[in-house]
């Protein structure tokens, strides 16, 4: 498995391209808005000679979607999002003038995700859980062979996703956190939506805001 994360649009978001041993790779959460943020992506997935299997989204507020349009017809590939995020998928366009942005362009969903499930990758696995708080159908993709998670915005480094969105609730995000998350080895490393990695075992001793 092989991890690159580019940093997108005014919100400083985590956009993960995940590949596998055979050049096959996820985009997680495409928060890329401008055109040369799409260029910056595209030149790394010709470089490293990928091929794009798959738009996904660990949540869908709206910095976690802006790519999803442009990613899913440039490359031909189905875009798949939590099941519980559909209502928050489906009000972006109606919002996103309020946060100044004036050229999103939604596109459909092709698959929906639910927590229990597996995604594969070739040989990389997922077991996806529902961490609900930050946002009301967030998932969680833990790959227990190589110890990562890609946690969009429930976990960061010392701090935890913002719950003042539709949606959010901070006790359940805190309990979730604690009973979900804290619940992985120590050795687990968080790549989260926003900010540099962590492990589980870092944000149980120091998180200010939730620990062990």
């Amino acid at each position: 498995m092989n991890i690159k994360i580019f940093v997108f649009n005014p919100f400083y978001e985590n956009t993960i391209v995940l590949s596998s041993q055979k050049k096959n790779c996820f985009i997680f959460d495409p928060g890329c808005y401008e055109r040369f943020e799409f260029d910056e992506l595209n030149n790394y997935i010709e470089a490293e000679g990928l091929k794009v299997k798959a738009i996904i989204n660990t949540h869908c507020h709206i910095d976690h979607v802006l790519g999803n349009h442009f990613l899913k017809n440039r490359y031909g590939v189905p875009l798949k999002i939590p099941v519980n995020e559909k209502e928050i998928y489906d009000a972006v366009p109606e919002y996103a003038p309020q946060w100044g942005i004036r050229n999103y362009s939604h596109t459909e969903v092709d698959k929906y995700l639910k927590e229990g499930a597996e995604l594969a990758l070739d040989e990389v696995s997922f077991e996806l859980t529902e961490v609900p708080g930050h946002s009301p159908g967030h998932l969680m993709y833990y790959n227990k062979d190589e110890e990562v998670v890609i946690g969009g915005d429930v976990l960061f480094r010392d701090s935890i996703g913002r719950t003042d969105l539709p949606g959010g609730n901070q006790e359940v995000l805190l309990r979730n956190i604690r009973e979900k998350v804290y619940t992985l080895p120590d050795e687990v490393t968080v790549y989260p939506g926003h900010g540099t990695q962590t492990t589980i075992g870092y944000e149980k001793r120091n998180n200010p805001f939730v620990k062990a």
